[in-house]
């Protein structure tokens, strides 16, 4: 069943014929590994989750014994969890301030890993929403790329829930672009189609895939 509607929405993306590829990243939290499992035997190596020490718990021995499992922090992360996420996952999602940026940096030298980075972007000011404010991308970009080497690969939003959602994407897609970033997290269960549309690489879908949580 799982592996059915896992298809279902690769065979929806294929449709849109998106110009780069598109990776369905399998949103995994709260869900047991057990009830993953049926994902993980298909192949699919992209996985989602919020919570480190979830994630630690539920991932460590399977990442130990299958190195092609790509991990995504895609909650948000607070800086005295940054070393931990570290050790864990492959991406951070949800690179939303300075402090964070600095530490996640230096536990990449202390622990010799280089993750793949998307910084959140706050694209409607909303003051209860992380990110930066796309006024401040490019220093934050900057400071991120030049000052403490980060490999950010592009951009991450969680758009305001006001059916503008066309808008969002297509000016977080137009930042994108303007600093010539090559990949870009957006899109969810409930719009994952509408952001393919607008260059999204990395679209980020749990209960479409797993069902509904308890």
């Amino acid at each position: 069943m799982i592996v059915e509607r896992f298809n279902k929405i690769k065979s929806n993306i294929n449709k849109l014929k998106p110009a780069k590829p598109v990776n369905i990243v399998a949103i995994s939290k709260t869900f047991s590994l057990e009830h993953i499992k049926p994902l993980i035997d298909f192949g699919h190596n992209h996985f989602g989750e919020n919570k480190v020490q979830e994630a630690k718990a539920k991932w460590s021995d399977l990442k130990n014994k299958n190195t092609e499992i790509n991990l995504h922090m895609v909650g948000k992360l607070q800086s005295n969890k940054a070393k931990n996420a570290v050790e864990l996952f492959d991406y951070i999602h949800s690179l939303d301030n300075q402090k964070l940026a600095d530490v996640l940096s230096k536990s990449q030298k202390n622990l010799n890993r280089s993750l793949k980075y998307f910084i959140q972007v706050n694209i409607g000011n909303e003051i209860q929403k992380s990110g930066i404010p796309a006024s401040d991308l490019d220093s934050f970009y900057n400071y991120c790329l030049k000052e403490i080497d980060l490999n950010v690969i592009g951009l991450m939003v969680i758009p305001p829930n006001d059916n503008n959602t066309k808008k969002y994407f297509e000016a977080v897609c137009n930042l994108n672009n303007s600093l010539a970033l090559k990949e870009l997290s957006m899109g969810m269960s409930a719009d994952y189609e509408e952001a393919v549309n607008y260059q999204s690489t990395y679209v980020r879908i749990g209960s479409l895939i797993f069902g509904s949580r308890s």
